[in-house]
C-alpha cells in the first residue's frame, strides 16, 4: 500500500524535524522543553536529556523513513511527503516552542 508508505514517509518528516531544536540545544549545553519537563512540554529538561530525547526521534524518523517500503528521495511522491511532514512539524514546532523562546513576537526595530 503506497499511501501508507507516503504517511510513514510524512511521520518521518515530523519526527525528523522535531529531532533538531533538542538534539542542537543540547549539544550546545542549553536547556529546551522536552515532554519529560514540569510542566509537561513547557518547563525545561536538561541538556543532556534533550540530547537523548534528540536521537530517540532521529532513530524513529529512520525508522519511518528508510525502514518503511521503498523511500527514494529523488522520488517526487516519496520526496513531498517527507517534506510537507518536515514543513508542517516546523512550522507547528515554530509556534510551540516560539511561544517560550520569543518568536512569535518578533523584535520592532
Amino acid at each position: 500500500m503506497p499511501w501508507l508508505h507516503d504517511l510513514a514517509y510524512f511521520a518521518g518528516g515530523l519526527v525528523l524535524t522535531n529531532a533538531v531544536p533538542h538534539f542542537v540545544s543540547g549539544t550546545m549545553g542549553r536547556p529546551f522543553q522536552s515532554p519529560f519537563a514540569k510542566p509537561r512540554g513547557e518547563g525545561l529538561s536538561s541538556s543532556r536529556l534533550n540530547v537523548a530525547w534528540g536521537f530517540f526521534n532521529l532513530v524513529i524518523a529512520y525508522l519511518l523513513i528508510w525502514r518503511v517500503g521503498d523511500f527514494d528521495l529523488r522520488a517526487t511522491e516519496d520526496a513531498v511527503a517527507l517534506g510537507l511532514g518536515m514543513l508542517l512539524g516546523g512550522l507547528f514546532l515554530a509556534g510551540q516552542f516560539g511561544r517560550f523562546n520569543g518568536g512569535n513576537t518578533p523584535l520592532k526595530g
